[in-house]
């Protein structure tokens, strides 16, 4: 349905985008106590972050549909 689609903010500038417009991107993060020994304690973890279109290009997430249909073109 149109004009239904709920509102995500954006990670990097705050602004608030529509879910079907904001680009999602899995970024990871990792969580260790230092204590190098064999107690030390490491996790993993996958985040779902969304960027809007603005912020997504100059971060180098996002790009125009014909330069990726290139880049995948070239390898």
């Amino acid at each position: 349905m149109r004009g239904k689609e709920t509102a995500v903010t954006c990670d990097s500038c705050g602004r608030k985008v529509p879910r079907n417009k904001a680009v999602a991107y899995e970024r990871a993060i990792s969580f260790s106590t230092d204590l190098h020994n064999a107690n030390d304690v490491r996790f993993f973890e996958k985040r779902k972050v969304y960027y809007c279109i603005s912020c997504a290009k100059h971060r180098g997430i996002f790009e125009k549909k014909k330069e990726m249909a290139e880049r995948n073109r070239r390898f």
